[in-house]
């Protein structure tokens, strides 16, 4: 394929990545397309590049506080502590974000970058992309890099959901126009066996989303018709063929955008982001009688992309923005009392 043709399709769509490098906008928009003025040589490799994401910080970077914030979020609810951020070295002086804490609370994925640099310079940087973490004795481990295409191959992977062996993720990447969801498997102990999702998934528009434990139920946010506006929730259920026909989730939807969703161990309690006097907010809507009820605010103000461990506590986004311009994001959690 024409590197120059797919870096304009890859540095398009990844300016739409799981809030990446920004918050997620009100309503969906058309993505603009970047001027690039010059095409680097890319030369496959014998391997992956090793390198820490702290080397690829600029060093003139600010690390913020939550003493520096302006902005910072704002708890809504008395079952949780006050929300602060992660210890290093799942944060550092770049941009944590996407984050996807495992049950046991014992494993955090996130997705990383530099910093708010400009989107050509995170597909050529070699840190960009999915790491995983490990606490052991308490303590978190350095982060490992999860590669997810072969040395060499261009590629932004992101928006990871894992669940036992299994990791699904969003990737634009060669050979592809566009995001795509794909999957891939834990094999000893590495991830491999990568695979593009079904025709039936990409006909549903599915974008980010969450399988319940039991593996039945999928829910996903979509901007695909029949919604309410923006981003809408939607839900799809395995069967023998495949999946099911769509669903919409109306009780969390509104004429505003809401996705990221997340489900409880229990399947009692759906998490999703949704945009909120004019920034992201998380909300929970709590299933009673085998119904999803009202949902009801949590944690505002640029806090976004839930997921929580089986003791109930909440691991989220949180971007630092200063006049309208992000400085930098971090993974926080609010400890459940």
């Amino acid at each position: 394929m024409n590197k120059t043709i797919f870096l304009l399709a890859i540095l398009a769509a990844a300016i739409v990545f799981a809030g990446c490098t920004q918050a997620p906008s009100q309503q969906p928009t058309a993505t603009p397309q970047p001027t690039i003025t010059a095409t680097p040589t890319v030369q496959a490799a014998a391997a992956y590049p090793r390198m820490s994401r702290e080397s690829a910080i600029p060093l003139d970077e600010l690390k913020m506080t939550p003493e520096l914030d302006k902005l910072p979020p704002i708890l809504h609810s008395d079952e949780w502590e006050a929300p602060v951020p992660l210890p290093a070295p799942i944060n550092t002086k770049g941009a944590e974000d996407s984050a996807f804490m495992m049950p046991d609370g014992n494993t955090i994925y996130v997705w990383f970058t530099p910093g708010t640099q400009d989107l050509q310079k995170q597909l050529f940087d070699n840190v960009t992309g999915i790491y995983a973490l490990h606490k052991v004795n308490g303590q978190w481990s350095d982060a490992e890099r999860i590669w997810l295409s072969e040395p060499g191959k261009l590629g932004l992977d992101g928006c990871e959901f894992v669940q036992g062996n299994e990791m699904w993720f969003c990737s634009a990447r060669e050979g592809y126009t566009g995001i795509h969801l794909f999957t891939a498997e834990f094999v000893n102990g590495k991830w491999t066996n990568w695979q593009h999702v079904s025709d039936q998934l990409v006909a549903y528009e599915v974008g980010e989303m969450h399988i319940t434990a039991d593996g039945r139920q999928m829910y996903y946010h979509s901007p695909r018709a029949g919604g309410k506006g923006g981003y809408d929730i939607w839900m799809i259920e395995r069967n023998d063929g495949g999946w099911s026909e769509p669903v919409n989730v109306e009780i969390v939807n509104s004429n505003e955008t809401e996705g990221w969703p997340f489900v409880t161990q229990d399947g009692n309690e759906l998490w999703f982001t949704r945009i909120y006097l004019g920034s992201p907010a998380i909300f929970r809507s709590k299933k009673i009688n085998a119904t999803w009820s009202e949902p009801e605010l949590i944690i505002s103000q640029f806090a976004g992309e839930s997921s929580l461990d089986n003791e109930g506590n909440i691991y989220f986004t949180h971007h630092f923005y200063e006049n309208g311009t992000m400085i930098e994001a971090d993974i926080y959690v609010a400890r459940k009392k």
